[in-house]
């Protein structure tokens, strides 16, 4: 069996009718999350890495609706989220509400892997994210 990656950029679409200057950087960065992908397959990580690897870099990227493009909530505030999920052990873990953490998924995968839990949210997904040393902002 071969693999395949399905990825997109947060909430939201890349209309076709999209400006070329506004659609152009979108799709780049895509393609740049993919290709990170594909050349992590080839280097033997596993699917569980790849994942991870892959939307830290969409969350890392200003045009997608994750990490350091998130919309602000009404309030004019960030409120991100993150699940991952193991397809072998059918492990998962969830995080919602962060304010501070950097890369969110990697939170998720650190409930998953370090805790008895499948979700965190709020006050207690961030002091999680400062015991385990994760990057905040």
């Amino acid at each position: 069996m071969g693999w395949a990656i399905a990825l997109h950029g947060g909430a939201g679409d890349i209309p076709v009718d999209l400006p070329l200057e506004k659609r152009e950087p979108r799709e780049a960065g895509l393609r740049h999350c993919l290709d990170v992908g594909i050349a992590a397959f080839k280097n033997g990580r596993s699917p569980l890495d790849v994942v991870e690897l892959v939307v830290r870099e969409l969350e890392n990227h200003p045009q997608f609706n994750a990490g350091l493009g998130s919309v602000l909530t009404t309030e004019g505030t960030v409120e991100m989220e993150a699940s991952i999920m193991d397809g072998q052990t059918k492990k998962c873990g969830a995080v919602s509400g962060l304010k501070t953490v950097v890369n969110a998924i990697s939170l998720a995968r650190l409930v998953m892997e370090r805790t008895p839990h499948v979700y965190l949210a709020f006050e207690g997904a961030e002091a999680f994210a400062r015991e385990q040393g994760v990057e905040t902002a």
